[in-house]
């Protein structure tokens, strides 16, 4: 057992050690770094919400740098995701609501796979959201997750102890039960965040509070139950969501280009969360459940926009 985890931790740095290496020595570097595109005209800038979020950076980055840009015209969202951290997720949706209502430039969200709890949270912030009838959207909801291992540590002989200045400084701590009290404290937490998610789909989906509110119960939608419901606007594909931010914008057909940013190398940490790169699935699939394991240490005694099974 002692062996498989060395042999196992160890091919963890050597991963680590590479996609260090390869940044800093060669590779495409992580900074946003657009694709040439023909010609100096009008451009549809493309985006992509890909993978668990985790930090918001990967796609803030190239929307902060080129929304000012003149010859950008109007914004593409690709969405695959099952959402993520709060926070991030968060941050994204007001730099989207701040690009369109501070600077007036069309944004469309599209999603043919998946477009769940933190990433929908994102997605409400554009002016329009296409998905296919497949897709699977919405899971608006909060989730907490904790562990307790007091058995184990039991069974083990093991002792945890906490010095701590109030009774809930070490609330959600894993070496002992939680208390109905901190129980209550993080409920209270959590429907305060529901709250604020269900403000935001109100009011990008022009929905009432009260209708918002009755699909937040971490329910996941077809496309076409959220076309229904009135959380996406169109069924349609990813080439129909271009057409439309090009009609949103006054452009005529063939008379932009769409500014893609490059492929670059996964970081360690692309990988682990499952960024675009082929070689984030094949590391996923070579570790298996073990990865996911060490994955969901990251994802526990905070609040989340997960899609439930994601944890």
């Amino acid at each position: 057992m002692l062996l498989v985890l060395l042999v196992f931790f160890g091919g963890l740095w050597a991963v680590l050690l590479y996609t260090t290496s390869t940044s800093i020595f060669g590779g495409r570097s992580s900074k946003s770094s657009f694709a040439s595109v023909s010609g100096g005209g009008d451009k549809i800038l493309h985006l992509k919400i890909d993978g668990v979020i985790m930090d918001g950076r990967k796609f803030l980055e190239p929307l902060i740098e080129y929304k000012e840009d003149d010859k950008v015209k109007a914004i593409v969202i690709e969405i695959n995701s099952p959402g993520g951290v709060v926070g991030p997720s968060q941050e994204i949706y007001e730099e989207i609501k701040r690009v369109r209502t501070d600077l007036k430039k069309p944004i469309v969200a599209v999603s043919t796979g998946l477009m769940a709890s933190g990433a929908f949270y994102a997605a409400v912030a554009a002016d329009k959201i296409i998905v296919q009838p497949g897709t699977l959207v919405g899971s608006i909801g909060v989730i907490m997750e904790f562990t307790n291992l007091e058995g184990l540590y039991n069974w083990a002989k093991v002792s945890r102890y906490s010095i701590t200045t109030g009774k809930y400084k070490d609330s959600g701590a894993e070496y002992r039960q939680m208390r109905d009290d901190e129980r209550d404290v993080f409920q209270s937490l959590v429907n305060d965040v529901l709250e604020q998610f269900v403000e935001a789909v109100a009011t990008g989906r022009n929905l009432k509070t009260e209708d918002a509110r009755a699909v937040a119960d971490g329910r996941v939608f077809t496309g076409r139950q959220a076309k229904e419901l009135g959380l996406v606007d169109e069924i349609g594909t990813r080439e129909d969501a271009f057409k439309m931010a090009a009609e949103m914008a006054g452009l005529k057909e063939g008379k932009y280009d769409v500014m893609e940013p490059p492929r670059r190398r996964p970081s360690f940490f692309d990988m682990i969360t499952g960024g675009d790169d082929d070689r984030g699935v094949q590391f996923e699939q070579a570790i298996d459940s073990a990865m996911k394991k060490i994955l969901r240490t990251e994802l526990t005694n905070r609040p989340l926009f997960l899609m439930p099974g994601v944890l």
